[in-house]
């Protein structure tokens, strides 16, 4: 056992591990199936990651290989702060690393803390066909980090890719796409309300309820209760 990862095991949490098993749905059929916990906080694997922050992506890599959730997320963690400090043709490869991992990266936290500050970070000046081409595929992880990744480009007021990749999301079926979608929603309605609302004005009456409860959380009780009751049959 490397260094890192038994600095990792040695935060462990029974008891903790039990309810994140819980709360990240790992039995037989849900989203993540089969994921094992040692119980470790974020803020410890964040501290962790910075300490072994100079470790090779060798071990990286086998961290992101790792059957225990905190040893995958303490990877990105590490990518995340190698991606800070690194020129442009380091942070290529971290990015293309990560997107290489995508089947690693299965679980909705690992997704929203690394997403937008690699892959939306890597891409708010570059071609962003890799986003809709996740966006449009049948993997759940993918199509999250479509749309997460988006939070880079909002916090930067470039809001276009958030309402495509949304409205490419609208009808997906996974609980966890509602959120996230309704989650970037809101976020780039922050920036740009008009924005939001024209978007919403046009799918509301076909948003999952999930999605659209997300999208409009910090909009007026009125016009939570407008799209709220936007009549569901008009097309």
């Amino acid at each position: 056992m490397t260094l890192i990862k038994n600095e990792l095991k040695s935060k462990s949490n029974k008891e903790k591990a039990q309810f994140l098993l819980r709360f990240f749905k790992t039995k037989k059929g849900q989203y993540g199936e089969g994921d094992i916990f040692w119980g470790i906080v974020v803020p410890e694997q964040r501290l962790i990651a910075k300490k072994f922050k100079d470790i090779d992506y060798k071990e990286i890599q086998n961290l992101l290989n790792d059957k225990i959730h905190e040893c995958r997320l303490t990877a990105l963690l590490v990518l995340i702060e190698k991606y800070k400090k690194a020129d442009e043709k380091e942070r290529e490869f971290i990015f293309k690393l990560y997107l290489k991992n995508y089947k690693n990266i299965n679980n909705w936290d690992l997704v929203d803390l690394s997403a937008p500050k690699i892959i939306g970070s890597y891409l708010i000046d570059k071609d962003k066909k890799i986003l809709y081409d996740f966006a449009l595929s049948n993997n759940l992880w993918k199509k999250r980090i479509a749309i997460v990744a988006t939070y880079s480009f909002i916090k930067e007021k470039k809001l276009d890719d958030t309402f495509k990749i949304a409205e490419i999301l609208l009808k997906d079926e996974h609980d966890l796409i509602h959120k996230a979608v309704g989650w970037m929603l809101r976020e780039a309605g922050k920036r740009d309300k008009k924005m939001e609302i024209k978007f919403l004005k046009k799918y509301a009456n076909i948003m999952p309820r999930t999605m659209l409860r997300y999208a409009i959380e910090k909009f007026t009780t009125e016009e939570r209760e407008y799209f709220l009751n936007i009549d569901k049959s008009i097309n």
